[in-house]
C-alpha cells in the first residue's frame, strides 16, 4: 500500500513537473513572439516615416517647381493641388518583390494653400489686438453662424501670448501660451468643439503675424470676411466665376470689389501650403499633416511642422 501511495504521489510529481515545463515553455514561446511582434510594428513604423520623409520631399519638390513655374501667382488649379490618389508601393519597392514580401503598402495625398484661410496670427501685434483684423474675423464668424463676439476674446488671447513669449521670467509668468493649433480655441470661454469643426477649414495659425489671404485660393467664406460690405452670395458669386489674378488690381476692380475699402492684406500668391499624407503598410497607418514655407524670392521650400494623427 505504501508502495502505491508512493508510485502515486511519483506519478502527480510528474504531471506537475511536466505541466510547470510546458507552461514556462509556452510563456517563453509567447514573449519571443511578442517580441517578434514589437520589433515588427518598430520596423513597419520606422518604414512609414521614410515614406511619409519621400512624400514631403517630393510636395517640396512640387512647389519648388511650381514657383519656378508661377512664381508671381499661386492659383487654386495649379499642379501643387493636384492630389496624389492612393497608390500601390509594393510594385515599385525591388527590395520587397525579391524577398517575395507583400506588405499592402500604399500612399495618398494632397496639398492644400494655407494662406486661403485666416491667419489667427493677424489679430494682434506688438501685444495689442489689430482692430482692423478683429473686424475680419467677426465677419468670418458672422458668415459661419458661429458668435462674433468671440473675435475679440481670441485677440486678446494672441496678444497675451505675445507679452508672454517676451516675458524675461518666463518660470514664473501667468499669461497663457500661443495658439499652435485650431483646438487651442477651447481655451477661449464661448467655443465649442461644434464650433472649432466649423472652423476648421477656415482658420490657420501661421509662424508669423501680419500674412496675407490669397484671393486666388480663399473661399467665399474668407473672401466675404476680407472685404467689407462684401455679401456672402456676392462672394460665392467671385469664387465661382473666379479668373486668377496676376496682381491684386485685378482683384480690386471686380464690380463687387469695386469701391469697398480693404483693410487687411491680401496678395495673389502663397508662401505657406498644408500637405496631408497617409501611408499604409501591412498593419501600419500613418496620417500626417505638415506645413510647408516658400521663400519669397527663390524657389527654396522648408518644412515647417510636422503632426501625426
Amino acid at each position: 500500500m505504501k508502495l502505491k501511495r508512493q508510485q502515486g504521489v511519483a506519478v502527480v510529481t510528474a504531471l506537475l513537473l511536466t505541466t510547470l515545463a510546458v507552461t514556462i515553455v509556452t510563456s517563453l514561446f509567447w514573449l519571443q513572439q511578442v517580441q517578434v511582434r514589437s520589433m515588427e510594428n518598430q520596423r513597419l513604423q520606422l518604414q512609414t516615416r521614410w515614406i511619409l520623409r519621400g512624400a514631403l520631399d517630393l510636395s517640396r519638390l512640387i512647389l519648388n517647381q511650381d514657383w519656378i513655374d508661377s512664381s508671381q501667382r499661386t492659383i487654386a488649379n495649379g499642379v501643387w493641388a493636384t492630389p496624389l490618389e492612393e497608390t500601390r508601393l509594393d510594385d515599385y519597392v525591388e527590395r520587397e518583390r525579391l524577398q517575395g514580401e507583400n506588405f499592402n503598402a500604399t500612399l495618398s495625398g494632397r496639398m492644400t494653400d494655407a494662406q486661403a484661410r485666416y491667419n489667427l496670427a493677424n489679430l494682434a501685434a506688438n501685444k495689442l489686438p489689430v482692430p482692423a483684423e478683429v473686424e475680419v474675423f467677426e465677419r468670418l464668424l458672422t458668415n459661419l453662424r458661429l458668435d462674433s463676439s468671440l473675435a475679440r476674446r481670441v485677440a486678446q488671447l494672441v496678444a497675451d501670448a505675445q507679452t508672454a513669449s517676451s516675458a524675461q521670467n518666463t518660470s514664473t509668468t501667468t499669461q497663457p501660451i500661443g495658439l499652435v493649433r485650431v483646438e487651442d480655441l477651447l481655451a477661449v470661454s464661448g467655443f465649442t468643439p461644434q464650433a472649432i469643426e466649423q472652423l476648421r477649414d477656415y482658420v490657420i495659425i501661421l509662424p508669423v503675424g501680419g500674412t496675407a489671404i490669397n484671393v486666388n485660393t480663399a473661399p467665399a467664406e474668407v473672401m466675404a470676411a476680407l472685404v467689407p460690405g462684401l455679401s456672402l452670395s456676392d462672394a460665392a458669386a467671385v469664387v465661382k466665376t473666379r479668373v486668377y489674378y496676376n496682381d491684386t488690381a485685378g482683384f480690386s476692380s471686380l464690380p463687387q470689389i469695386t469701391g469697398k475699402q480693404i483693410t487687411s492684406k491680401f496678395e495673389v500668391r502663397s508662401d505657406y501650403f498644408l500637405a496631408y499624407s497617409r501611408v499604409k503598410l501591412d498593419r501600419a497607418t500613418l496620417e500626417t499633416q505638415s506645413l510647408l514655407s516658400r521663400q519669397k524670392n527663390q524657389p527654396i521650400t522648408r518644412v515647417e511642422w510636422i503632426r501625426e494623427y
